[in-house]
């Protein structure tokens, strides 16, 4: 799985639509979605512009899930 960002709401939208059914994904509202590798071609050929954040590492993740998130004493 990879982390991509969009760099417009339209962008986001049309990926979904492109990838439901096809791909399993996660979507945020900060504009990242992770995808599977394999979905990058198909947004391309889409041509649905996106930037490519980088592989899903955990801990780059639990700061999109909560990034209020408070340590617990």
């Amino acid at each position: 799985m990879v982390l991509i960002r969009f760099t417009d709401a339209e962008s986001k939208r049309r990926a979904l639509e492109t990838l439901v059914g096809e791909f399993s994904f996660k979507t945020w509202s900060s504009g990242e979605m992770l995808v599977p590798e394999e979905a990058l071609p198909r947004l391309a050929r889409e041509d649905i512009p996106f930037t490519f954040e980088g592989s899903a590492a955990y801990e780059r993740l639990a700061t999109l899930r909560d990034p209020a998130a408070a340590a617990i004493q």
